[in-house]
């Protein structure tokens, strides 16, 4: 009985630290913004921060689970359909599970640094594969983009590129292990003091 009780207070713990991650990932999601040496459609933000903080607390699945939330929710009010927030949720998810996992394992500070950096390069990419094979495709077919308006954008930024594959691994690719290991920076300063309060050992 008394371990069924302590497995329930964890159960409602656990579900309530997610919560409050995804309510706080949500909105940290609006704070988007740009970055004038990368294409414009490359956004800025900290909403992978809730997740990687969830998936070192309570496992990879709570960190893909905070990050599919969160772009459900995103999905009738941005400016791409589902097209954006899948992009994000795939990335997303493949960043906080491979963390998650990898911390798992060994769940000390340094291990978790190790973790998320891991976690940044693997996301970054993956973004070559996810955007040339799902996104961009999807851009052309559900949102009627023309392949070289998509490629315009990158060469806004630089002109003599000339290919979409090579936007990808010139600009995507960096962007996305920057925005990674700036997530993984953060969490390194508040996940420790945050800890015990997620597992409700606060006093």
């Amino acid at each position: 009985m008394k371990n069924e009780n302590k497995k329930s207070k964890v159960n409602v713990r656990m579900i309530a630290g997610s919560g409050i991650l995804t309510a706080v990932s949500i909105v940290l999601q609006f704070l988007e913004f740009s970055i004038p040496i990368v294409p414009s459609f490359l956004k800025f933000d900290f909403s992978d921060l809730p997740a990687l903080i969830g998936a070192f607390a309570y496992g990879p699945a709570a960190g893909v689970i905070i990050s599919l939330i969160k772009n459900v929710v995103h999905i009738p009010i941005g400016a791409t359909s589902f097209v954006g927030p899948l992009s994000n949720f795939l990335l997303a998810a493949c960043f906080t599970a491979v963390a998650g996992y990898i911390y798992r394992l060994k769940k000390t500070r340094g291990n978790a640094f190790i973790a998320g950096a891991i976690g940044a390069v693997t996301m970054g990419l993956f973004s070559v594969v996810v955007n040339y094979f799902i996104i961009y495709p999807l851009y052309y077919s559900v949102l009627g983009f023309p392949e070289n308006a998509v490629l315009g954008l990158y060469k806004v930024v630089m002109p003599s590129l000339t290919s979409v594959t090579d936007g990808l691994i010139i600009f995507n690719v960096p962007f996305t292990i920057v925005k990674g290991l700036a997530v993984v920076a953060i969490s390194m300063l508040i996940y420790k003091p945050l800890s015990p309060i997620l597992h409700g050992k606060n006093k």
